[in-house]
């Protein structure tokens, strides 16, 4: 029945659509308490009447933000693809800058201490997620190997592995190493107590990361390369990793964005990292909310340069394989 009266009115079920989306998402807006002020502080005029009507404030900030929403779509969809996401971006961006403006931050402060926020924490997280990266890849490649072997002995202690490493909190396993170690007479710094904890972690999880990619190239490249006269070692090196890349990048880009962040945990073993110094240098002066944000900006920044060199590497990889 209603498929049927939206071929034969086409323009009218298209027109009861719109509205029926514009009616849904101002009910959303008014469910959720949006607040009609933004409207007095543009109609100074309407502030009294505004404050004297709290419900029927609500419902008009909230009819009038949809119609911006949906005016708002229909001028991002006469753009092309590419000027409709970077619209979209400085859009988001921009309200994302209105929001944290709202806090009534310290600009001044935030100049004063993001140098030394870049120069030494930045400095410190990277050199932590850089060296936690490697050993973890490491571990990974050598898990994933381990857990597609027929020997019963190495196959039984990549699975312990993983399933302990990933079966602990990251923050337990900072904890444990930090200060499980010295109880058994190994004192371990606490740099690379976060570094061996990101590792051990991360190994685990790309471990099965590696396995899948390795498992789905198909058998018949391995018994080729056996044909050829190829060892095992040239055919896991020269044959299977160089095909199984295109399908382990991108979840492996994920993880070691989510390393990245996840790095912050070491600052609870006194780490000079970002997220540390973030909160020491608020602390100061108790202008915590600027430290915070200032620190989530530099995260974000951090991950959108590891977002594209993992664009790239795809690409490359992308490109080997079609040809």
């Amino acid at each position: 029945m209603i498929g049927r009266l939206i071929l034969t009115y086409p323009e009218a079920s298209r027109r009861a659509g719109v509205l029926l989306v514009l009616t849904l998402v101002t009910a959303a807006l008014y469910s959720i308490g949006v607040s009609s002020a933004w409207i007095g502080h543009l109609l100074p005029a309407s502030a009294n009447w505004l404050g004297e009507n709290p419900a029927v404030g609500r419902l008009v900030s909230a009819v009038l933000i949809a119609l911006i929403l949906a005016a708002n779509w229909k001028a991002l969809l006469q753009l092309s693809r590419r000027q409709q996401i970077v619209a979209v971006w400085i859009e988001l961006f921009s309200l994302l800058m209105l929001f944290f403006y709202s806090f009534d931050l310290s600009f001044a402060f935030i100049a004063k201490k993001i140098g030394f926020l870049i120069t030494q924490g930045v400095t410190t997280t990277l050199y932590i997620s850089a060296i936690s990266i490697i050993i973890a890849t490491i571990i990974a490649l050598a898990g994933a190997i381990a857990k597609l072997s027929n020997n019963g002995v190495i196959y039984g202690l990549a699975t312990f592995y993983t399933s302990l490493f990933r079966g602990l909190p990251l923050l337990m396993q900072i904890y444990i190493i930090y200060l499980g170690l010295p109880q058994v007479g190994y004192v371990i710094g606490a740099v690379p107590a976060g570094i061996l904890a990101l590792s051990l972690c991360y190994g685990a999880y790309m471990t099965e990361i590696f396995r899948a990619g390795i498992q789905s190239i198909n058998r018949g490249q391995t018994e080729g390369a056996t044909a050829l006269g190829l060892s095992p070692a040239q055919t896991m090196t020269l044959v299977i990793l160089p095909q199984a890349m295109r399908v382990i990048i991108p979840p492996t880009g994920n993880q070691f964005i989510a390393m990245l962040k996840d790095s912050s945990l070491v600052s609870v073993v006194g780490v000079w990292e970002i997220m540390y110094l973030a909160r020491t240098q608020g602390q100061t002066e108790f202008r915590h909310i600027e430290m915070l944000i200032t620190a989530s900006m530099i995260y974000w920044i951090l991950s959108i340069g590891l977002e594209y060199a993992q664009a790239r590497i795809e690409e490359r990889f992308g490109r080997f394989n079609v040809r």
